[in-house]
């Protein structure tokens, strides 16, 4: 991977779109010119723990970053497209430092007046999109193992909200709980379930 040649550039990146559980979560990142960041890569490519020291050493090395989550009753409410774009527009936009230029993680780019680009990919190709890709993944699967402490019995710490069969077997004898997106097919069926059985 390399970091493109322009000033203040910033890479953005979501986690968290495929989960039937949680937030989406995205964080925008402007690497400084010279950083080190070893074995820095796409996150879905790394090891929880070395995507644990990364998420350090990039928050400590970056000109700016940000981390936004949009919550699962917005998700709800606009659909996981939009609340994808939305919340990589709030980090960007939440970003101390404003960047010149943006790249943006996969196929398309937010509402926006950046110059920007979209890339397929991106987490694999650029580093500052790497980075993002991080910080947004260690932060969203933080969140999820908070909330297994708040509705235990779903495996959230160690599915993270995907629909894994263990979760789905959760989901069809616990029902949902507030942090499920109504929205996602399994959980609409869970609800539709749970109503005819209180008929």
């Amino acid at each position: 991977m390399v970091s493109p040649d322009r000033q203040l550039i910033a890479g953005v990146d979501e986690a968290g779109r495929g989960p039937l559980a949680g937030a989406v979560v995205a964080a925008a990142v402007i690497l400084p010119a010279h950083y080190e960041l070893p074995g820095l890569n796409d996150s879905k490519k790394l090891s929880e723990a070395r995507r644990e020291r990364l998420f350090e050493l990039i928050q400590a090395q970056a000109v700016s970053f940000a981390i936004v989550a949009v919550a699962a009753t917005e998700i709800d409410r606009i659909n996981i497209l939009q609340a994808s774009l939305q919340a990589m527009k709030e980090a960007v936009t939440a970003l101390a430092t404003q960047p010149d230029f943006v790249y943006v993680d996969g196929n398309r780019c937010p509402r926006w007046d950046y110059r920007s680009e979209a890339l397929v990919q991106g987490d694999s190709r650029l580093d500052c999109i790497a980075a993002a890709s991080i910080l947004a993944k260690v932060s969203r699967d933080r969140a999820m193992v908070d909330m297994e402490l708040q509705y235990p019995g779903y495996g959230f710490a160690r599915h993270k909200g995907y629909p894994t069969s263990a979760h789905m077997s959760a989901l069809q004898s616990l029902g949902p709980c507030p942090e499920h997106r109504r929205s996602f097919a399994p959980v609409a069926r869970s609800l539709a379930a749970q109503s005819q059985e209180a008929q």
